[in-house]
């Protein structure tokens, strides 16, 4: 059984209840924080307790069609990852003995 996804304007409910503001406070927190780690993301954004939002670059490498079987180049890019961190592992997993 997998529930739902928390939408935006429930994580704003629930961050405006624990933390005693407005849930447009809450809406306005939130949009910062998603604002603030585009900006820093080329530098790494580290929030803290779940991770990192890093920016790296893929060689460039050879790659097959699938439909065809033809090699392929694949040219370098750069992509955004995200690292989780061992904090949100442990709490998300439970803690290996």
């Amino acid at each position: 059984m997998a529930s739902k996804a928390l939408t935006k304007s429930q994580i704003a409910a629930a961050l405006a209840e624990k933390t005693a503001i407005t849930k447009k406070q809450a809406v306005a927190v939130l949009e910062m924080l998603a604002e603030l780690s585009y900006k820093n993301a080329k530098n790494t954004f580290t929030f803290p307790g779940v991770g990192k939002l890093v920016l790296v670059e893929r060689k460039a490498r050879i790659g097959r069609n699938p439909a065809t079987g033809a090699e392929i180049k694949i040219p370098k890019k750069k992509v955004v990852k995200f690292r989780i961190s061992k904090a949100a592992k442990d709490a998300i997993l439970g803690v290996k003995p």
